[in-house]
């Protein structure tokens, strides 16, 4: 096979995992004209249509699912053999592609990554900031981070970090005009600010002492997909704000921001970094699990 005709092979596979060619493009690091156009040599050689185009999505056509699924072992053979060669490098090279909430973006790699990439020079980071519960494997990433009640089953997961918390918070100036809730419940009287996911979807405020658990979905003052405009807002004393304590750490501690119902909010535990089980891992990923596993050490 000559090299042009794999390439086209290559981003075929990725456009029809991604469904997309813009999504496959960005997972990739090129342009989405440069996929559009290795698909279109690849239809034209083998007299076919591939993919279904719309101007809303990319989907195989019959004959193009056939070829996926006849590919993606092979391709997946191709870079197992090509990264079992990486093993013999005294420093791994290649790119690690990982899927994680937008929480672990903001608060959480930026204190991991810097560190492991100084450590390993020959790899590169492709990190996609994701509040859709999505199939990391079958979207071309090498792992995902997830909380454990959103974990996939049969997959291998290590902590990334330690325990979380959630808090609730407004501004001094809030509490003085409206009082400070005493129960969860007591939330349903205030003015509140909450966050709604790209999904559409916003979640309950959930508390718990005691072995009691009270969830509650107050009414919002203020809706945002938006966190630094809901903090914004919190500060400026719109209302309540339920959201990680690591979002607000600094605002608390200069005194912008207090909290209220400390003790019906324990910690939980942090996100968890998982990939699937293989006899092979490839070697980004594997540098990047022994680094986490050496972090541990750090948060108990």
């Amino acid at each position: 096979m000559q090299q042009a005709d794999f390439a086209d092979l290559d981003a075929f596979t990725a456009v029809a995992r991604a469904r997309g060619f813009r999504a496959a493009a960005a997972l990739r690091g090129v342009s989405p004209s440069s996929l559009s156009e290795a698909v279109r040599r690849l239809e034209a050689r083998l007299g076919v249509r591939l993919l279904n185009r719309t101007t809303r999505s990319v989907t195989p056509t019959e004959a193009g699912q056939k070829l996926l699924e006849r590919l993606s072992p092979a391709l997946a053979d191709v870079a197992l053999a090509l990264d079992e060669v990486n093993a013999f490098r005294d420093s791994p090279t290649g790119t690690l592609r990982l899927n994680v909430p937008g929480v672990v973006a903001k608060v959480i790699l930026p204190r991991l990554l810097p560190r492991f990439l100084a450590l390993h020079p020959g790899v590169s980071v492709e990190v996609v900031a994701d509040d859709a519960f999505i199939d990391v494997l079958a979207a071309g990433f090498d792992a995902g981070v997830r909380y454990d009640e959103r974990l996939e089953k049969d997959m291998i997961a290590i902590p990334l970090s330690g325990p979380q918390r959630f808090v609730v918070v407004a501004s001094p100036a809030y509490f003085a005009a409206h009082g400070r809730p005493v129960h969860p419940r007591d939330v349903l009287d205030h003015a509140c600010i909450r966050h709604r996911f790209a999904s559409g979807s916003s979640y309950a405020w959930e508390f718990e002492k005691d072995g009691e658990v009270v969830r509650i979905n107050p009414t919002a003052r203020l809706t945002s997909t938006n966190i630094d405009l809901e903090l914004a807002a919190c500060e400026a004393g719109v209302g309540l704000m339920a959201t990680f304590e690591d979002f607000v750490a600094e605002a608390l501690a200069a005194s912008r921001l207090e909290t209220v119902l400390d003790d019906w909010l324990p910690p939980f535990s942090g996100p968890y970094l998982y990939y699937a089980s293989r006899r092979h891992m490839p070697a980004p990923l594997r540098a990047f699990v022994d680094f986490v596993k050496a972090e541990r050490s750090a948060y108990g």
